[in-house]
C-alpha cells in the first residue's frame, strides 16, 4: 500500500508498511496512478497512452523502471507483516493506570466529556484506601513491567490534593521491595495551583499536562469558572511560572478548539509567544447537535488551518526557535513498536481507569459507561473478557482500517470515540479519522523538510 500527496511544492510519496518516505517527480507521481503490483517487464501501454499528452515515452518508460527498482528492493509495495502480529495479539499485563483522584470541577467547560468533572455520578473525591488499593492492584496485575505510569485525572486533581501526595508517597515505599519504577502525570486546570503545588509537581511528575485553550477569548469562551467567569487571566501566569522553574522535565498546554475557533493556528502561535513551547491542540469530539461541534462541512477549513499551523511552526524553526506541536511528532526513521502501531494506547489492556469509587474501566473516557465497566478494586473484581476483547482491538479488527493509509500512525482510532459515536469499538470514527490523516500530511512534510536540511 502507497499514499501520495502534494504540498509546499513536493510530491510526497509513503511506503505504509515500511513507513519509508520518497521525494518524487511529477511524471512518477502521475504514473503511480496508472500502473501497481505485479509490475511487468515494460511499462503497459495504458499507462503510456494515459501520459502521453504530458510527457514523452521515454521519460514515462524512465520513470515506470525506477518504480520497479524501488518495488524490487521492497522500498515501495513493501509487504504487510503486521498482520501476523495481529493474529498472536495477546493480554499484556497492566503497565498504565489513570486515577480519578477527583470527580468534581472547578471550571464548567462546555465541551467537557466528563460532565463538567463528575462524569454523571455524582461529584466526590477519592479516598486515600481507594488510592492505596488502585497501586496495590497496579503492582500485582503488572507481572514483567518494570516501569509503571499512573495519571493523576479529574475533574480536577488539585481538588484532592493531599491524597494525591499520600499516593505517591504510597507508591513510592513499595517502587524497591517490588522492583518497579513509578512515573506520575497529572492534568491540572491551573486554577489551584500555588507556590507550594508548583514545587511539588515539578518535583513528582514525570508529565504535567496544563489544560489552557489558547486565547483568552477563546479560552473564557469555553472554560468558564463556576461563576461563569473567564479562567484565563487566573491560571496563565501561574502555568508560566511552573514551566519556567520545571527546567527540562516534561509537561505540554493542552487546549482543544471547536466550531469556534477554526483558526486554532492562532491560539497555538498565541502559546508559543507566551513562552510555552510544547503544545497540544485538538479538536472537540461531540455529537453534531452541539453548536460548538464540528462537523464534516468544517474539514476544509480544518485541513487549511493545519496547512497553515505547519506553515508557522517551519517559519519559527527557521528563525531557529524550538516548538513541538504534538500532533506533528512522526518518526520516520524507526517509527513506533509494533505493539503500538497496531493497538495504539493500550486501553482496556495496558491501561485501565479507577474512579474515586474504585470502579474500573478501560480508560476515562469509559467511565460510566456500565457496560464497559470491568471490576471493582475494593470488591476485588475484574473482568477478564473485556480485558481480552481490547487486547484484541487493532488495526486489523477495524474493516475501516484495513485500506487506510494512516492506519500505522493512528493504530485504529480512539476505541472510546469509536464506540462513544459508532456503538463499536471496532468501529472506527470517520470524522476523527479524516482530521487525523491530514496531520498526518503535514507532520511527514514537516519531517521531510527537516532532513532535507541536514
Amino acid at each position: 500500500m502507497i499514499h501520495k500527496f502534494k504540498a509546499k511544492d513536493m510530491n510526497i510519496l509513503l511506503d505504509v508498511n515500511s513507513g519509508g518516505v520518497h521525494i518524487i517527480d511529477d511524471i512518477t507521481y502521475d504514473l503511480l496512478d496508472e500502473v501497481k503490483p505485479p509490475f511487468e517487464k515494460e511499462c503497459p501501454k495504458e499507462a503510456l497512452e494515459a501520459l502521453s499528452d504530458k510527457y514523452q515515452q521515454e521519460e514515462i518508460a524512465e520513470s515506470y523502471e525506477e518504480i520497479v527498482s524501488l518495488y524490487k528492493e521492497k522500498m515501495l509495495y513493501s509487504e504487510d507483516i503486521y498482520g501476523d502480529y495481529a493474529k498472536t495479539a495477546v493480554v499484556s499485563p497492566i503497565k498504565a493506570m489513570c486515577l480519578h483522584i477527583a470527580h468534581d470541577c472547578n471550571l464548567r467547560c462546555q465541551y467537557c466529556f466528563a460532565s463538567t468533572g463528575d462524569f454523571g455520578t455524582g461529584r466526590k473525591l477519592m479516598p486515600f484506601e481507594v488510592g492505596k488499593a488502585a497501586i496495590d492492584f497496579l503492582l500485582e496485575k503488572s507481572v514483567g513491567r518494570e516501569n509503571l505510569e499512573v495519571d493523576f485525572f479529574g475533574g480536577e486533581p488539585l481538588m484532592n490534593f493531599e491524597v494525591v501526595k499520600e499516593i505517591v508517597e504510597y507508591a513510592r515505599s513499595r517502587e524497591k521491595e517490588c522492583g518497579k519504577n513509578f512515573k506520575f502525570t497529572m492534568t491540572t486546570n491551573g486554577l489551584l495551583l500555588d507556590d507550594d503545588s508548583i514545587d511539588y509537581l515539578n518535583k513528582e511528575m514525570y508529565n504535567v499536562v496544563l489544560s489552557i485553550d489558547g486565547r483568552k477569548e477563546v479560552n473564557d469562551t469555553m472554560r468558564v469558572r463556576v461563576d461563569g467567569s473567564g479562567s484565563y487571566d487566573k491560571i496563565i501566569p501561574k502555568f508560566k511560572k511552573l514551566v519556567e522553574k520545571r527546567g527540562d522535565k516534561e509537561y505540554y498546554v493542552r487546549g482543544t478548539y471547536t466550531k469556534h475557533n477554526l483558526d486554532f493556528a492562532e491560539d497555538v502561535t498565541h502559546l508559543y509567544e507566551e513562552g510555552f513551547e510544547q503544545i497540544s491542540v485538538e479538536p472537540v469530539i461531540e455529537k453534531p447537535e452541539k453548536e460548538f461541534a464540528i462537523t464534516e462541512a468544517d474539514l476544509d477549513r480544518i485541513y487549511e488551518e493545519y496547512d497553515e499551523l505547519a506553515e508557522r511552526i517551519t517559519q519559527i524553526k527557521e528563525k531557529g526557535g524550538f516548538i513541538n506541536f504534538f500532533h506533528f511528532m512522526i518518526d520516520l526513521d524507526q517509527g513506533p513498536c509494533v505493539v503500538k502501531r497496531l493497538r495504539g494506547c493500550g486501553s482496556g489492556n495496558e491501561y485501565i481507569s479507577i474512579t474515586p469509587d474504585g470502579d474500573i474501566y478501560p480508560c476515562h473516557q469509559f467511565v460510566g459507561h456500565e457496560e464497559y465497566k470491568m471490576g471493582n478494586i475494593e470488591e476485588g473484581t475484574f473482568n477478564e473478557e473485556i480485558k481480552k476483547e481490547f487486547a484484541g482491538s487493532h488495526v486489523y479488527s477495524k474493516p475501516a482500517c484495513q485500506e487506510c493509509w494512516a492506519k500505522f500512525y493512528c493504530s485504529g482510532g480512539c476505541n472510546a470515540n469509536n464506540y462513544i459515536y459508532n456503538g463499536d469499538i471496532h468501529e472506527a470514527y470517520e470524522l476523527s479519522c479524516k482530521i487525523q490523516r491530514k496531520r498526518l500530511e503535514c507532520a511527514i512534510l514537516l519531517k521531510v523538510c527537516e532532513m532535507m536540511e541536514e
